[in-house]
C-alpha cells in the first residue's frame, strides 16, 4: 500500500493529528490569533513612528495573508514586542491627595493606660505611677499634638480610683485603730 498524497509539514504525530509536544517551528500553520497579535505589535511600531503609513499598510496585508508563523516571525523581527515604554517624569503629588500622616502615640499615655490597669492585679500598687504618668502625658499631648488622650484619662481615672480606694482603707484603718485603743 502506497500513501497517495505525499507528507505534509502539517502531519505530526499520528494520524496526521498534530501533537502539543512536538512543539511548533517556523513552519507551523498561524492560527488567527497569532495573526492579530502581530497586527497588534505592528500597530504599536506605527504608532511610536517606526513605520511609515506605505510599510505598515503592507504588513498588515501579508501578516493576514500569512499562513505560517515563520512569514508573521519576518514582519516583526525588526520591531519591539511591543510600546516601548517611556520614562515617566516624577511630578510631586500635591498635599491635598497624600495620605494624612496620623500621629503618633504618647508613650507616658500608654503607660499611664497600663499602670491603670495594673491596679486591679496588683492591688493598687501601680495607681499613683498611673496618675504622674497621665498627667505628664496629657501636658506632652497638649504642646506636641500627639495621640493617646483616651490612654491617658484612663491611666487617670484607674490611677486615682486607686488611690481614692487606698485612702479610704487607710483612713477606716486609722479609725478603727484609735477606737480600739
Amino acid at each position: 500500500m502506497s500513501n497517495p498524497m505525499p507528507w505534509q509539514p502539517w502531519q505530526s504525530g499520528q494520524g496526521g493529528v498534530p501533537q502539543p509536544w512536538q512543539g511548533g517551528g517556523p513552519s507551523m500553520l498561524a492560527s488567527h490569533a497569532d495573526r492579530e497579535r502581530t497586527v497588534d505589535v505592528l500597530r504599536a511600531g506605527y504608532g511610536e513612528g517606526r513605520l511609515e503609513q506605505p510599510e505598515f499598510d503592507k504588513r498588515v496585508a501579508r501578516a493576514y495573508a500569512a499562513r505560517t508563523v515563520g512569514e508573521l516571525a519576518v514582519l516583526v523581527a525588526d520591531l519591539p514586542a511591543g510600546p516601548v515604554p517611556q520614562p515617566v517624569p516624577l511630578v510631586a503629588v500635591p498635599r491635598t491627595f497624600l495620605p494624612v500622616a496620623r500621629p503618633q502615640t504618647n508613650g507616658k499615655a500608654v503607660g499611664a493606660a497600663v499602670c491603670g490597669l495594673l491596679c486591679v492585679p496588683t492591688l493598687g500598687l501601680t495607681g499613683i505611677p498611673a496618675v504622674i504618668l497621665g498627667h505628664t502625658a496629657r501636658a506632652e499631648i497638649e504642646r506636641t499634638g500627639e495621640a493617646g488622650e483616651g490612654l491617658a484619662m484612663t491611666g487617670l481615672v484607674l490611677g486615682w480610683l486607686s488611690t481614692a480606694g487606698w485612702a479610704v482603707v487607710m483612713t477606716l484603718l486609722i479609725a478603727v485603730s484609735l477606737a480600739s485603743g
